[in-house]
C-alpha cells in the first residue's frame, strides 16, 4: 500500500525536512544537512558557517557528544542543551556476531514508543574479500570500535529503512513484524554512520558497500530513504555507485526513482523471486498489485549509467521456485525485458514458522547453470551470518539463540 507521502511526490528531488522537531520532543541534528543546520543555528544568531562546522563534526568526525563538537563555543554548547538539542546519532545498543565474521547489530532509533522505551531496528556488517577470518578474535575499546588492524579487504552494510515491513513475503521472517513505522533520514543513515565508526572503516580508502535489503521496503518510504542516501553522499562522503536499493517492485516508487539524477543514487536490485506472476503472486502477495510486466515497464524508465545493470534477486525455495522449468521461464523473461541484467541467486535461508524448505546445493547449481547456458549472467550469494539470524529474510530483532558479544 502506497503511503500518502509518496502519493504525493511529484519532484525529482526529495530534500531533507529542515523544520524544527516539535516542542518537548528529542531534537537531534543528525539527520539535517549543512544547510539545515545553518538554518537551526542561525536561530541562535550563528553565522551559517557554523553549520558547516557542525556538519564536519558529526559526518566526518563521527561525533556523538554535543559536549565533544569542540568548533562550537561552548556557550553555544550549553544554549543548545539546554534547548533540547543533540547529536542523536542511532547507536549499537546489542551485538551477535557469526562465526563467519558477520555482524548484526539491533540500533537504537532516535524516536521512542508510547511508553519512551526506544525503539530497534537491525543492521548487518558483512565482512569479505578474506573468508571474515571466521573464528579469530578481535580486541575491541571501551566505545566498542575494533582495535586489531583490519582482516577484510571490502564489507558490505546492509541497512533497514522501516521498522517491520508491510510486503508481507510469505518466505520473510521480517514480515512476521509487520509495520511498525517508517525511518527517518537521520535513522537509516544513521545505521550506516554508527556501523563505519565502530569498523573503523576510513571513508575513500576502504572499500564498504551498502545495500538497502534490511528490515522494510526502502520504496514505502521514499522521501526518507532518499534523504538519507543524499546524507551519506553529501555529507559522510560515500559513493552513490557503491549503493545498491532492493525493492519488492513498488511501481510508483520505481517510477520516482527513475527521475534520480544518475550521478546520484544507488543501482537497482528487483525482488523477482518467481518466474512467472502466478507462483510470485503466491509467494509475494504485492505482485498482484503490481505483476511483473507492470514492474519491468517501470524499470525501463530508470537512465543507466555506463556499464550497469539492473540485478534480479531470487530465492531459490525448495520444491516451488527451484525447478529446471523455473530457470529457464526466468530466463525467458528476462531477456524479454530488455534491460541490461544479472540475477543474485539466494538459497531460501529457514526461520521458524516459515513454512518452506531449504534447496540443496546439486539444485541451487543446477539452477545457476541452467540460466547461465540461458545466455543471463547468474551467481550465487553466499549466505552470511545465519547462525545468528543475520542472513536474508532473517532480521526480526532476533535475540534468543545468536551468539552474542
Amino acid at each position: 500500500m502506497l503511503t500518502p507521502a509518496m502519493t504525493r511526490e511529484t519532484s525529482q528531488l526529495v530534500h531533507l525536512d529542515s523544520t524544527s522537531p516539535e516542542a518537548g520532543s528529542r531534537k537531534p541534528f543528525f539527520g539535517l544537512d549543512a544547510t539545515a543546520l545553518s538554518t537551526h543555528l542561525a536561530d541562535f544568531g550563528e553565522p551559517e558557517w557554523r553549520g558547516r562546522q557542525l556538519a564536519e563534526a558529526i559526518y566526518h568526525q563521527w561525533i556523538t557528544e554535543l559536549d565533544a563538537v569542540t568548533t562550537l563555543p561552548k556557550p553555544l554548547r550549553a544554549r543548545l542543551r539546554e534547548a533540547g538539542w543533540e547529536v542523536g546519532r542511532p547507536r549499537i545498543v546489542q551485538i551477535f556476531r557469526s562465526l563467519d565474521g558477520t555482524e548484526r547489530y539491533l540500533v537504537e532509533c532516535q524516536e521512542r514508543n508510547s511508553d519512551a522505551t526506544p525503539e530497534t531496528i537491525e543492521t548487518v556488517w558483512m565482512p569479505e574479500g578474506d573468508g571474515g577470518e571466521a573464528g579469530e578474535d578481535f580486541d575491541f575499546d571501551e566505545d566498542g570500535r575494533r582495535q586489531a588492524q583490519k582482516v577484510w579487504s571490502r564489507a558490505t552494510i546492509c541497512v533497514s529503512s522501516q521498522v517491520g515491513c508491510a510486503v508481507n513475503c510469505r518466505f520473510c521472517l521480517t514480515a512476521k513484524l509487520g509495520l511498525q513505522r517508517n525511518l527517518t533520514a537521520g535513522e537509516i543513515a544513521g545505521q550506516v554512520v554508527a556501523v563505519l565508526d565502530r569498523q573503523g572503516v576510513e571513508v575513500g580508502r576502504d572499500r564498504v558497500n551498502l545495500v538497502f535489503m534490511g528490515m522494510g521496503e526502502p520504496f514505502l518510504n521514499y522521501a526518507n530513504f532518499m534523504g538519507a542516501v543524499r546524507l551519506l553522499v553529501h555529507e559522510v562522503g560515500l559513493s552513490p555507485q557503491r549503493m545498491t536499493v532492493s525493492t519488492s517492485g513498488i511501481v510508483p516508487g520505481i517510477e520516482t526513482f527513475a527521475l534520480e539524477p544518475a550521478e546520484a543514487r544507488p543501482k537497482l536490485a528487483i525482488s523477482l523471486n518467481a518466474p512467472n506472476d502466478t507462483i510470485r503472486g503466491e509467494v509475494m502477495p504485492i505482485n498482484r498489485k503490481w505483476p511483473m510486466e507492470a514492474v519491468l515497464d517501470a524499470v525501463r524508465k530508470v537512465r543507466l549509467r555506463p556499464r550497469e545493470h539492473i540485478t534480479f534477486e531470487y530465492v531459490l525455495l525448495g520444491g516451488v521456485t527451484d525447478l529446471p522449468e523455473h530457470a529457464r521461464e526466468a530466463a525467458r523473461l528476462i531477456r524479454r525485458s530488455g534491460l541490461p541484467a544479472k540475477v543474485n541467486l539466494i538459497a531460501w535461508n529457514p526461520g521458524p514458522g516459515i513454512p518452506y524448505t531449504m534447496p540443496s546445493p546439486e539444485v541451487v547449481e543446477s539452477f545457476r547453470a541452467t540460466l547461465v547456458a540461458e545466455g543471463i549472467p547468474a551467481y550465487l550469494r553466499q549466505p552470511r551470518g545465519r547462525d545468528i539470524y543475520a542472513a536474508c529474510g532473517q532480521l526480526k530483532r532476533t535475540v534468543e539463540g545468536a551468539h552474542q558479544n
